[in-house]
């Protein structure tokens, strides 16, 4: 077994424009005294990285390390969250999803697929500069309208949308395969890899592909009412990245799952900061450890009641304490007698002499 890796914490949800988020260098002394001792780094944010750079420059590289480790850091993963959903976009989110777009490719679906193709081949070269073994990122959706759907969905229809879906990653998986870096998908609501079915139909199309690995968080399943523990048993050989965010499900007589269009307070399924929601960490925590989870517990930080600055703060501790050091020894081994192969068949009533051969 394996010691997990952490805590961690992803940069997205607290870059800004004041200090200490404003910088790598400002928000790495701001999450290293919260006691942080590695971060995921948003590769879309400029203010704290530059993925081209990163792609063409070891010196860059050694430089963006060299400002972490002065502040005991380390980086988990880089992320192309924005980048990898944009790699497959059904026409419905054209307008919602083009601003996650450089400026130069906005309100061009095609130029905007082609740029982020060629921002998730930058992350694989940044990624493998950087010594880094996983890379988190989105898949992306062209199925996503039809979840449910009304009226039925022709035939076909899904199996089109995946073939198309496998024919655009299977370069990305190519190139992150050529370097040794294995893409974590976060299987999430929004993206066609939503829960485990549609993760499989997705690893089929890609011919279980073995970089088409999975980031776990498991408040996207609390939320679909999925067993997120069963889970983990079912994928976790190919599970390489872990976000550790809580969430809760309260349904009631007037709505479920679905939210009724309610704002993120008001629904029935809401993220909340570590420690206040329905999560079962602990289990988590152990199972990982029990299926030698190679990788990093990452804080992501989302809820619609908590300040995002208490939620890191509590973040770091709660994580440190559901870090399970495993053990080195059997527990029993004070009462192990040895082998002794003669006292071995004494005990099941055997002649402790074997007959040997035929």
């Amino acid at each position: 077994m394996k010691t997990l890796q952490g805590p961690g914490i992803f940069l997205a949800q607290f870059a800004g424009d004041t200090a200490p988020f404003n910088s790598l260098d400002a928000i790495a002394g701001w999450a290293a005294g919260l006691g942080y001792k590695g971060v995921q780094i948003p590769t879309w944010d400029a203010r704290l990285f530059d993925l081209k750079k990163a792609a063409e420059s070891a010196t860059y590289c050694d430089e963006v390390q060299g400002t972490l480790a002065r502040h005991g850091l380390q980086i988990t993963e880089l992320s192309t969250h924005l980048q990898g959903q944009l790699v497959a976009v059904h026409p419905a989110y054209d307008a919602g999803f083009d601003g996650f777009a450089a400026p130069e490719v906005r309100g061009n679906p095609a130029a905007r697929q082609q740029w982020a193709v060629e921002q998730l081949m930058l992350a694989a070269k940044a990624s493998s500069r950087l010594g880094l073994k996983a890379h988190a990122t989105f898949s992306g959706a062209l199925a996503w309208p039809y979840l449910y759907s009304w009226p039925p969905r022709p035939p076909g229809l899904i199996d089109e949308a995946f073939d198309e879906l496998a024919r655009r990653w299977l370069p990305i998986l190519n190139a992150f395969d050529d370097v040794g870096v294995d893409i974590a998908y976060e299987v999430h609501p929004g993206e066609d890899l939503h829960d485990g079915v549609s993760y499989e139909m997705f690893l089929d199309k890609v011919g279980q592909h073995p970089r088409a690995c999975l980031l776990y968080d498991p408040s996207h399943f609390l939320l679909q009412q999925l067993d997120y523990l069963a889970y983990i048993d079912h994928y976790h050989a190919r599970i390489k990245a872990f976000h550790v965010k809580d969430a809760e499900f309260n349904p009631t007589g007037k709505q479920g799952v679905y939210g009724g269009f309610q704002p993120w307070l008001n629904r029935a399924g809401r993220f909340r900061s570590l420690g206040d929601g329905q999560v079962d960490f602990g289990a988590i925590f152990s199972k990982l450890a029990a299926h030698d989870y190679p990788g990093w517990a990452v804080l992501e930080w989302e809820c619609c009641i908590k300040h995002p600055e208490d939620g890191a703060r509590e973040g770091a501790p709660f994580i440190a304490q559901h870090i399970i050091r495993v053990a080195d020894r059997a527990f029993d081994d004070f009462a192990a007698g040895g082998v002794d192969a003669a006292a071995n068949r004494r005990m099941l009533g055997l002649d402790p002499t074997p007959v040997r051969g035929g």
